[in-house]
């Protein structure tokens, strides 16, 4: 991240630090100002997601997801606008409470690397491997947690709002929600060494896929990942496929529900009858859901 910042601070930041001092005829905030420092951060980390969520969501909207899923009973009226303006609200304070791991990163307090051999060439991808079952193992406990009882209709509840999904529903949830699932991207770096290149790649990868376990388009069957079918069974049925990228660990703790072969075909999954029986389900189920974790 010290990289991005530097180049920021050359060509954006310096530039703008001057101008305040001259309007406020006061002396210019330094490159190592904590102040500065905290202020550059939460600047550019939201102006990154903020872009990264409405250029990804919306090209995913405008040419892969399947907006006859917009015709399904329990897609809600003006939902797209709905799920735009939650992430919009969690945004800002999500962006607030991530500053200071990046503030631990710029200091020196994680375990980010610069020189490519440091721990080999194979370790690059060794360690891009760990990232993926550390977070996907972390992010399945905090989403499962989330279900429970206690958390659920203060914290959760707001992103299964959103039973049949577009991409933009992808970062629409309770800020605390979205911090809290974000966790373990920037825990990572503090318990295992990464090259900063790598982390900065996978950190724009993980929000890549948060899109695409949201878009509606079942590209492939696969047991292992958990994309965006097996993400579709979890806002239709709930309390299944927690994780983020695998379904390892909701094979290991029983939590794994495999999708059906409707899900999966664009045909069938569109038909009147299975939207139906999906919705009739959903309104047997709910009540009940609904009350085990809101007492």
């Amino acid at each position: 991240m010290d990289v991005v910042m530097g180049y920021l601070d050359t060509y954006v930041f310096d530039g703008v630090y001057n101008q305040a001092a001259a309007l406020t005829s006061t002396t210019p905030l330094p490159r190592d100002s904590l102040l500065r420092q905290s202020l550059s951060l939460f600047v550019f980390i939201y102006a990154y997601i903020v872009a990264f969520y409405f250029g990804t969501a919306g090209l995913s909207y405008r040419f892969i997801y399947d907006k006859k899923q917009e015709s399904h009973p329990k897609f809600l009226p003006r939902q797209k606008l709905l799920e735009m303006a939650c992430a919009s609200r969690a945004l800002p304070t999500i962006t607030l409470m991530t500053v200071p791991w990046i503030m631990g990163q710029l200091h020196g307090y994680s375990m980010v690397y610069k020189e490519w051999s440091k721990f080999g060439y194979v370790y690059l991808g060794v360690s891009a491997v760990m990232f993926i079952l550390f977070t996907d193992f972390c992010i399945y406990w905090v989403h499962r947690l989330e279900h429970h009882p206690l958390v659920y209709a203060n914290c959760h509840k707001l992103h299964h709002k959103w039973i049949v999904c577009t991409p933009y529903a992808s970062h629409a949830f309770h800020p605390i929600d979205g911090y809290l699932q974000s966790l373990p991207y920037h825990m990572a770096v503090f318990i295992f060494p990464m090259h900063e290149y790598v982390y900065l790649a996978l950190f724009a990868f993980v929000n890549v896929w948060s899109v695409m376990i949201h878009d509606g388009e079942y590209m492939a069957s696969n047991g292992v990942v958990n994309g965006a079918a097996h993400h579709t069974v979890h806002h239709l049925y709930f309390n299944y496929n927690y994780g983020q990228f695998t379904t390892l660990f909701d094979r290991m703790f029983n939590t794994y529900r495999k999708p059906s072969q409707e899900i999966y075909d664009r045909s069938r999954r569109n038909s009147k009858t299975v939207q139906a029986a999906q919705a009739q389900d959903i309104d047997t189920a709910l009540p009940t859901l609904e009350n085990k974790k809101t007492q």
